[in-house]
């Protein structure tokens, strides 16, 4: 099997790799997607993808596989940054990891290795072939489960996808990165947006929106706590940098054409605790659920809340078991029958 195999420089992708060298079966070629733009270049002091290649380079050569440097940058503009800055000028949240894998690990880099028979990547998660159709189900570490950043991708991406570390924890990984020997073995883990791992999101939000100074008010009283440097940076439900005294403080509304933050304590104003939502653009991965009764993802990470659809009108509309603080218009909501990730939409 001809597979493309994608790196970033970490050791997840860097296993995935070996692990598929040691089957013996396959023509591999490793591919680093190279996405940043001039201006996060100048933003991060160097050239910030120079060190990831140097790892690449390094799990390539040990391992005898032949590397490819695909420039992107212009899908990634177009696909990613745009959306971001326009949702985030909107008032929005959006998820950029989410659109990302959709449209550029795995959509205009699929175009790029059409040859190929499949795309492996270091993503935690797994792929369950049934009948007619994949499925994508959660990882076997569910801390490090990346389930929700794939929910938009389509069934055929799906199809010509391997995720060959998804049945293995994190610790194991890097046991195996130690005993392969692997030069990421001890290489921390990105903690940035997409591919921009040495850039902070504030700061690249900063980068292209600038700063628009307003006030932060508390939510009833009207009373004026502090100021913010532009409402792009806050979303709903956010408690940590708000830098207010007497916390702990949640954002709870914006006013966007009075440039106002409005928030509120857990204890004495239930505002923005939700039950009830409705989603747009959605996506199904394996088809149309035929339950009602899931359990959804609000953000990454390893915990569900049971929820009900109404799939009768649209947009979809959505009812947890319990209500949440950090329901904000443009993120993603994703769905689960269990382990069975069946894909989600963005909350209208």
């Amino acid at each position: 099997m001809k597979i493309a195999v994608l790196l970033s420089g970490g050791v997840d992708s860097s296993v995935a790799l070996q692990l598929l060298k040691n089957e013996g079966t396959h023509e591999l070629r490793a591919y680093y997607l190279k996405v940043w733009l001039e201006d996060e270049v100048v933003l991060a002091g160097d050239c910030p993808w120079e060190e990831d290649v140097r790892y690449v380079r390094a799990v390539c050569n040990q391992l005898d596989i032949p590397l490819e440097i695909v420039p992107l940058q212009t899908e990634y503009l177009n696909c990613v940054v745009s959306y971001v800055l326009n949702e985030l000028k909107a008032g929005r949240t959006p998820s950029p990891d989410i659109l990302c894998n959709r449209h550029i690990k795995f959509g205009a880099f699929l175009n790029h290795v059409d040859d190929c028979d499949r795309v492996a990547s270091g993503h935690y998660a797994q792929i369950i072939q049934d009948e007619n159709c994949a499925l994508l189900n959660r990882a076997a570490d569910t801390a490090k489960d990346q389930t929700y950043f794939l929910s938009n991708i389509t069934q055929n991406q799906l199809q010509q996808l391997l995720f060959p570390i998804g049945h293995l924890t994190k610790h194991e990984v890097r046991s195996l990165a130690d005993r392969f020997g692997l030069p990421t073995k001890n290489r921390k883990d990105s903690q940035g947006i997409c591919f921009l791992g040495k850039i902070n999101y504030r700061d690249f939000i900063e980068l292209h929106l600038g700063q628009n100074e307003g006030t932060i008010l508390e939510k009833g009283s009207d009373r004026e706590l502090g100021e913010h440097k532009g409402y792009w940076f806050y979303t709903i439900g956010q408690r940590f940098g708000l830098g207010l005294p007497g916390g702990p403080w949640y954002v709870v509304a914006k006013d966007l054409q009075h440039n106002i933050i409005y928030v509120s304590h857990r204890d004495d104003n239930n505002s923005r605790q939700r039950q009830h939502f409705h989603i747009e653009n959605t996506n199904w991965i394996s088809g149309t659920p035929d339950r009602t009764d899931l359990q959804c993802k609000l953000r990454h990470g390893p915990e569900t809340i049971a929820c009900q659809l109404d799939t009768s009108h649209l947009p979809i509309k959505v009812s947890l078991n319990q209500s949440d603080s950090g329901i904000a218009p443009g993120q993603h909501a994703v769905f689960y029958n269990g382990n069975h990730c069946l894909g989600g939409g963005i909350i209208s």
